[in-house]
C-alpha cells in the first residue's frame, strides 16, 4: 500500500481506462494484410502514447513519405467508429470500482490522453464514465506530444494541485517518461507495452491491473 493518497489522479485513456489499444491495433493489421505492408506491429508500439501529430510523423518515417497515411488512417477510424462507437468500447477490468473509490474518497480525477478531446468526451460519455472525471485534457489542447510533459502540466494547472500531490496512472512508455518529466509519480499498468528497466526506474510502481491500484492506493 502507498504510504499517502494523492490528491488528484490523472489518467490516460487508451490502455488504461478503455481496452482500445488492441482493437485500434487490430485494424492496422487488417489494412497491412489487405495492402501489403509488413512491420505493423513495431511501428504501431512506437505511436502508443503519443498525439496525431507525432503518429504520422512515425509512420512516415517507418514506411516513407509515399506511404498513403492519411487514407489508411480515415479507413481505420471509419472501421474502428463502426464497431465501437455509442458506448461499445470494452473498458479496462476494474476500471468502474476504482472510478468509484476515488470519488468516494474525494480524490479528484482527470484524464490526461494523447486523442483530441472531442473524441475523449465522447468516448467517456458514451460509456457513462464522465461523471467519474473533474477535467479532460486531450492532446489537441498542448503543443508537445508525451513524452514531453506539457499534458501532465497543463491537467495539474487545470486540477489546481502540485505536481507532488498527485498520481498518473499509464500504460505506456512515453506516458511514464511524460509524467516523469512533469514531476508527477506514475504508476504503469501494462497493456501492450512491457515495462523495461528504464520505465521500472522511472515508475513509482508497476501493477498488474486496475484493481491492485485501487489496493495501492488504500480505497
Amino acid at each position: 500500500m502507498r504510504s499517502a493518497q494523492p490528491c488528484a489522479v490523472i489518467f490516460d485513456m487508451d490502455g488504461v481506462i478503455f481496452d482500445s489499444e488492441h482493437a485500434v491495433f487490430a485494424e492496422w493489421q487488417r489494412l497491412a494484410e489487405e495492402h501489403g505492408f509488413s512491420g505493423i506491429e513495431e511501428v504501431y508500439r512506437r505511436v502508443i502514447g503519443v498525439n496525431a501529430v507525432r503518429t504520422r510523423e512515425i509512420y512516415l518515417e517507418a514506411y516513407g513519405p509515399d506511404f498513403p497515411y492519411d487514407e489508411y488512417r480515415a479507413i481505420q477510424s471509419a472501421r474502428f467508429h463502426e464497431k465501437y462507437d455509442g458506448g461499445r468500447l470494452p473498458e479496462k477490468p476494474h476500471i468502474r470500482p476504482l472510478l468509484a473509490a476515488l470519488q468516494e474518497a474525494g480524490i479528484r480525477t482527470a484524464i490526461a490522453s494523447s486523442t483530441r478531446t472531442e473524441i475523449v468526451e465522447r468516448e467517456i460519455a458514451e460509456a457513462g464514465l464522465r461523471p467519474y472525471f473533474d477535467r479532460v485534457v486531450g492532446g489537441d489542447q498542448v503543443a508537445r506530444s508525451k513524452p514531453e510533459p506539457d499534458i501532465f502540466l497543463r491537467a495539474l494547472e487545470m486540477l489546481d494541485v502540485p505536481a507532488a500531490a498527485a498520481l498518473v496512472i499509464e500504460d505506456s512508455h512515453n506516458g511514464v517518461r511524460a509524467a516523469h518529466r512533469a514531476g508527477i509519480p506514475a504508476v504503469m499498468v501494462p497493456d501492450m507495452l512491457p515495462p523495461t528497466e528504464e520505465i521500472r526506474a522511472l515508475a513509482e510502481t508497476v501493477l498488474p491491473d486496475l484493481a491492485a491500484v485501487q489496493a495501492y492506493l488504500g480505497l
